[in-house]
């Protein structure tokens, strides 16, 4: 943000009303205004709300710069809106892919933003995959599915745009009369693709974060208890020796790392994307189902089990 004002030196801005006390250029270096200062100075003479919008904002924890620009912008905040007689706002919208990060700058104490109000987008919807197949079309696609099957193969590969035309380009190499029949089969091949990513994430931390993980994906919303004895019990069943309580912290931040889940309060956990959640789900069903028990000729049962 510092880097465009700085090139908006020589700008003419009093073109569009806007006549400044002070250079652009010099916001926030040694002797010129801070941002709050400059930020003030704009809404008094626009008299309208300021609306800032950061794309990917968790880049700003990265490093120092990024969070004392976070505190510029928190100060200004707390600078303009509080007056009484304000003639606008500033308004701050941060946006992130990584809903874990995105959500833990909205609850520690030691973030800019401390409290302020984290939503999670809403999906795309019927629209959207109406959208897509209409551009489809007007490339000259011929395999194109009905809209209800359509709109079924979206939320099967999670509602992902990208996933979502990666399928309809698989679908032009069948026949176009049989769109209907082959989408749902080429959207559920992605979506295991797709959550093998994710889920190997989890695997990849090993035996006890993939413990830990199932105890939240279970819970099928928040989940608490994670650092009972009552869950340590259970961890160290599946691990195979004991687990301490200061492991399944290390592990749950591992987890919030690597955005496969996230915490929403003081011991309250979810997993971060309900795609991902599912995907685990429908795998450990299916391998619960795949462990055979077969009786034994004389000598009672046999168990043949299968482990991912």
């Amino acid at each position: 943000m510092l880097s465009r004002l700085k090139r908006l030196k020589g700008l003419d801005v009093g073109a569009v009303g806007l006549k400044f006390g002070f250079q652009l250029h010099e916001v926030r270096v040694k002797g010129g205004p801070t941002l709050a200062q400059a930020l003030t100075e704009v809404v008094d003479l626009a008299k309208a709300d300021v609306v800032l919008i950061i794309d990917e904002v968790q880049q700003a924890l990265a490093g120092d710069d990024g969070n004392q620009m976070l505190l510029a912008i928190k100060a200004s905040r707390d600078a303009i809106n509080p007056r009484p007689q304000t003639p606008g706002h500033f308004i701050f919208i941060g946006t992130g892919s990584h809903r874990a990060q995105v959500a833990e700058m909205t609850r520690q104490r030691n973030q800019a933003f401390v409290g302020a109000t984290s939503v999670d987008y809403p999906t795309l919807a019927d629209d959207f995959v109406q959208y897509v197949l209409t551009g489809m079309a007007e490339e000259g696609a011929k395999a194109l599915p009905t809209l209800a099957v359509a709109v079924e193969a979206f939320k099967t590969v999670g509602c992902r745009p990208a996933e979502m035309t990666r399928a309809l380009r698989q679908l032009q190499q069948h026949p176009a009369d049989e769109a209907d029949r082959f989408l749902p089969v080429i959207a559920a091949t992605l979506r295991s693709a797709a959550a093998d990513v994710e889920l190997r994430k989890v695997e990849d931390l090993g035996t006890l974060a993939a413990a830990v993980f199932d105890r939240i994906a279970r819970a099928m919303g928040d989940a608490t208890g994670l650092f009972t004895g009552e869950a340590q019990a259970q961890y160290t069943r599946i691990v195979g020796r004991d687990v301490a309580a200061d492991q399944v912290h290390r592990v749950a931040e591992e987890l919030r790392d690597a955005n496969v889940i996230m915490r929403k309060g003081h011991g309250i956990y979810a997993v971060t994307d309900p795609f991902v959640q599912g995907a685990w789900l429908e795998r450990k069903e299916l391998w619960a189902q795949l462990t055979l028990r077969e009786p034994k000729a004389p000598g009672g049962p046999v168990e043949a089990h299968f482990q991912r």
